[in-house]
């Protein structure tokens, strides 16, 4: 299967923030799965496992935050070098023969059927899904959950948490106001990477011109690798977002 849409749990955390009416939860590089039939891209075991392959930590943080919010998720079932559901199709680096230092040589020279064939397998029913959750809560206010590497391209990131948007900045300067509290997190609005870098297609596709409030949002991955740092994030991210949501429209917000 090419998505999952995944509701959040009836079972409320013990502790944090509760409910905010109309989250929608987005992780699109969730999965480093590589069906079979593609036998692993010709890539090494290491590789198949490692950020390039995925958004290590992404999808456990969803999921907590999920429960947090009490919001639906719809979280990716491959790996984005298969199919970067959040890319267009026009895309190059949808189907990547490169991914930092990794050579991916199951994408070299793909044919024109090729690709439109993984389109319509993986990236046509992600977007589906989304739409489906969209229509469901009517004007939702949708959060996309990714995770970045500690070390790209031999440079050390010291960013721990950025807060993504595209033109609809109205999300993320609420968040970035309630990210000003300490916490010990560095928070920098539009890293480590920004629209310019391709990166908020699924904000574009859903949310952008209907409206939604929305926002992107990226965790360091060494910040995010047992439950524990897992759960606190997600705890620490959903408490932004409902602190935001509550200075945009208190009625957005359960009592």
């Amino acid at each position: 299967m090419p998505y999952a849409r995944n509701q959040s749990s009836n079972d409320s955390p013990s502790s944090g923030p509760g409910e905010v009416p109309g989250v929608l939860l987005v992780c699109e590089h969730a999965s480093n799965h590589i069906p079979e039939a593609f036998d692993g891209l010709g890539l090494s075991p290491a590789d198949r496992i490692s950020h390039a392959a995925w958004d290590p930590g992404a999808l456990p943080v969803a999921q907590f935050m999920a429960q947090h919010l009490r919001a639906p998720l719809v979280a990716g079932t491959v790996s984005r070098l298969i199919y970067d559901c959040n890319r267009p199709p026009s895309a190059a680096d949808a189907m990547p023969e490169r991914s930092e230092r990794i050579q991916v040589p199951g994408n070299r020279n793909l044919s024109a059927s090729e690709r439109q064939n993984r389109i319509k397998a993986y990236y046509l029913p992600f977007q589906a899904a989304v739409r489906t959750a969209i229509q469901t809560l009517g004007d939702p206010i949708i959060v996309t959950i990714h995770s970045f590497t500690p070390i790209y391209n031999g440079q050390k990131r010291t960013l721990d948490i950025g807060i993504l948007h595209d033109s609809d900045s109205r999300l993320a300067d609420a968040m970035l106001q309630s990210a000003s509290a300490p916490t010990g997190l560095k928070v920098e609005r539009n890293q480590p990477y920004g629209p310019s870098d391709g990166v908020t297609h699924t904000l574009k596709e859903h949310a952008i011109t209907p409206g939604h409030l929305n926002v992107m949002l990226e965790i360091r991955n060494d910040l995010i690798e047992t439950t524990n740092q897992q759960t606190d994030m997600a705890a620490i991210l959903s408490k932004w977002i409902a602190q935001a949501v509550s200075t945009l429209s208190p009625t957005k917000v359960a009592q």
